[in-house]
């Protein structure tokens, strides 16, 4: 029996994270979680996460991801995901690990990749099985906390193997499509960039179609398909999730609501409810207490 993922899991706990998920390898982190945990938003940023024990549920947009042993997930851009870790405990807490995409260092390795891109848009998110040779390079990579001082010099490298890995196996035209700069992603993507600069001022649709070459309706179809979820709900979810950092920091409700875009604090409190469970003042107090709920990592 293959014990990739057992070594994996001792190394994991043997360099428990800090609260945030962060490693001493810049752009790796794990997650440990000694028990199960409440339905939290927050906003996926491009990545691959491999989980080695335990199982969370994730939510984006109107689909529901289970996330067992052994399962890899990619996100080709920012999503805003609900998740839950529906399996933990003392003796098996649920660990995994992530590692952001270094876009600089994917499109290094697309530049000698001869295979052709997918001929139909990708979605900017899949799941599914690790295959073995991409669990020997992140523990390739996850290996180096045993040697600090080779970290600097070799994690690039190995970082590269994880990426190449990746590109091999069934998540490849994820990535491939996600890399092109004229496809119908890149575009999108353009305009999501354009909602999440812009979180204080709210867009209109048609301008965001503007940006993406599209009519409305194409945009609207084209997005759904992409993050499963609208344009609208989707710059709702981030400027909640922005509302709440905020309030988190200290500042009151009536300026966070303004600052995010809302001109009614009715309104404001109303959606940040919806989505958060909570009154905006009370969810507040609640982080504040217990830091650990709102910690960035999303895995």
């Amino acid at each position: 029996m293959d014990d990739t993922i057992p070594r994996l899991c001792d190394l994991v706990l043997a360099h428990r994270p800090r609260p945030d998920g962060a490693t001493a390898i810049a752009n790796l982190h794990f997650a440990v979680f000694d028990q199960t945990t409440v339905p939290t938003l927050r906003v996926c940023d491009p990545m691959i996460c491999v989980v080695l024990q335990g199982m969370k549920e994730v939510t984006i947009g109107a689909e529901i991801l289970r996330f067992a042993p052994g399962t890899c997930f990619l996100s080709t851009m920012s999503l805003p995901a609900t998740s839950a870790v529906l399996r933990a405990d003392k003796r098996r807490p649920y660990l995994a690990i992530s590692m952001g995409l270094n876009q600089d260092r994917l499109a290094t390795l697309l530049a000698s990749d001869a295979t052709p891109p997918p001929p139909t848009d990708a979605r900017a998110f899949g799941i599914g099985q690790a295959p073995g040779a991409l669990l020997g390079a992140l523990l390739n990579l996850v290996a180096l906390l045993d040697q600090p001082q080779d970290i600097a010099a070799l994690a690039p490298g190995r970082e590269h193997e994880v990426l190449y890995r990746l590109l091999q196996s069934d998540q490849g035209p994820l990535l491939r499509q996600a890399a092109q700069s004229d496809g119908t992603t890149a575009r999108l993507a353009e305009a999501i960039e354009r909602i999440r600069g812009n979180l204080g001022k709210p867009l209109r649709v048609e301008e965001l179609a503007g940006i993406a070459g599209m009519s409305v309706s194409s945009f609207h179809r084209h997005f759904k398909a992409l993050t499963s979820s609208s344009p609208r709900q989707y710059e709702k979810t981030l400027r909640l999730q922005a509302a709440r950092r905020l309030l988190v920091g200290g500042n009151d409700v009536t300026r966070t609501a303004v600052r995010v875009g809302y001109d009614s604090l009715a309104h404001f409190s109303r959606d940040y409810a919806w989505l958060f469970g909570l009154p905006p003042s009370r969810d507040a107090a609640r982080l504040r207490r217990d830091p650990g709920v709102s910690a960035p990592q999303f895995i």
